[in-house]
């Protein structure tokens, strides 16, 4: 999907990291929640509450669970799953547009 209808988009940025994770929150009719943002290159940890599906729509990235096993690969035009109460890190070498949709 390209693009959202019908949604209501927060003015309000997230910012995080000293401005280097940029987003803006979109929310839905039946409840539901996004962010669309970027990231510029850098190195992130960030822990959620609700499981989430990160769509990278360009650029990339490498990311793994905290103390998990190895880190993972994703290019624009993948996606990649984070469990509820989880920390997870991202390595991003290049400016990444993203997509990230919360599960209820």
């Amino acid at each position: 999907m390209s693009e959202f209808t019908n949604v209501t988009v927060v003015k309000k940025a997230n910012i995080y990291f000293d401005g280097r994770v940029v987003s803006h929150t979109v929310l839905f009719a039946d409840g539901t929640k996004k962010t669309l943002g970027i990231m510029q290159a850098g190195e992130y940890e960030f822990s959620t509450g609700a499981a989430e599906i990160m769509e990278i729509q360009s650029g990339e990235l490498e990311w793994q669970l905290k103390g998990g096993a190895g880190w993972q690969k994703i290019c624009g035009g993948q996606a990649f799953n984070v469990p509820a109460n989880a920390v997870f890190l991202m390595k991003v070498p290049v400016v990444t547009d993203y997509c990230c949709s919360f599960i209820s």
